[in-house]
């Protein structure tokens, strides 16, 4: 059943350095898309349009849009939480947005103060607009596998999210692991729920590393066939939910693994390592990345 490509969404220069406490200048983020893209990435989550006033690390997101320099072949997408930030996005021209909702109640009323389904039907203007201009809309449910505040989250309410997500126009779906406590099984039953409604192709996996689950979540997926997930170079991105807890799944870490159950990922595993070291130089720290701190161990010691 395992793929014989994997499709791998590098969120690192979004929803890594949006976690960053210290600024990271548009410079360095645009020299990181190079780089990502250098090394063989074709999807990469850019930036977000999300206000300044809460996210004050992406208000430099039209200026790195700009200094990027695109290549035939990748897709560079953008998160955007509303009308407004879609309205801010467009004549930074990305091949795809990205909208969101969470698969727990509690979350959603904690966070933005509606339901699900209001959270959900907001959304609706917000994809026909990008579908009219001819651009892609992904849609991530978050807390897919657990919540903060309400804790477990069943796959009846991750489904009911799929299904919203549907409704509007949403094209392909990530299931987040928004607080890393998913294990294999769990989120096998979970994206068989999310199988239900999209094909096989526009089903995604997006884990968090908090409880080191990541990579055996990512190994159960590929068990169902699926062959796209996200990940962030270096590991960039904490969990807030976790103090001290790492995030996203370490695109290096992945490769590694897909790379030594023989699928191709057309990734550069060394270039993929010295993209993560530039921005763990910039950010003053070592990479979380397991893999790259073995690569760059051996490296030191060649």
């Amino acid at each position: 059943m395992f793929p014989q490509r994997v499709t791998l969404v590098d969120v690192g220069p979004r929803d890594g350095l949006q976690n960053e406490k210290q600024a990271v200048s548009a410079a360095h983020k645009v020299e990181l898309v190079h780089r990502l893209q250098a090394a063989g990435l074709r999807e990469i989550e850019v930036t977000s349009f999300v206000s300044p006033k809460w996210v004050p690390q992406m208000a430099d997101n039209a200026e790195v849009m700009a200094g990027v320099q695109r290549q035939p072949g990748v897709r560079y997408s953008v998160l955007v939480p509303n009308m407004k930030g879609l309205e801010a996005a467009l004549p930074t021209r990305p091949d795809e947005i990205v909208v969101f909702g969470a698969a727990s109640e509690a979350f959603s009323q904690r966070n933005i103060n509606c339901s699900i389904e209001e959270s959900i039907e907001r959304f609706r203007p917000v994809v026909e607009a990008a579908r009219a201009q001819g651009i892609k809309v992904r849609g991530a449910v978050s807390c897919a596998l657990g919540c903060p505040y309400q804790g477990e989250v069943s796959p009846d309410e991750v489904e009911r999210v799929v299904r919203l997500m549907k409704d509007i126009g949403v094209q392909h779906v990530g299931i987040a692991d928004t607080i890393g406590v998913g294990t294999p099984r769990r989120v096998q039953a979970v994206m068989e729920r999310a199988l239900k409604h999209y094909p096989i192709a526009e089903v995604s996996g997006h884990f968090h590393d908090t409880y080191g689950q990541a990579i055996g979540n990512v190994y159960a997926c590929l068990e169902m066939g699926i062959h796209t997930f996200d990940a962030s170079v270096a590991g960039l991105g904490g969990c807030p939910y976790a103090k001290g807890a790492t995030g996203n799944v370490a695109t290096e870490d992945v490769v590694f693994l897909l790379h030594g159950l023989g699928i191709e990922t057309g990734i550069d595993l060394d270039r993929l390592v010295d993209a993560g070291k530039f921005i763990s130089d910039v950010l003053g720290r070592k990479p979380v990345s397991r893999v790259a701190n073995a690569v760059l161990s051996r490296r030191g010691a060649a």
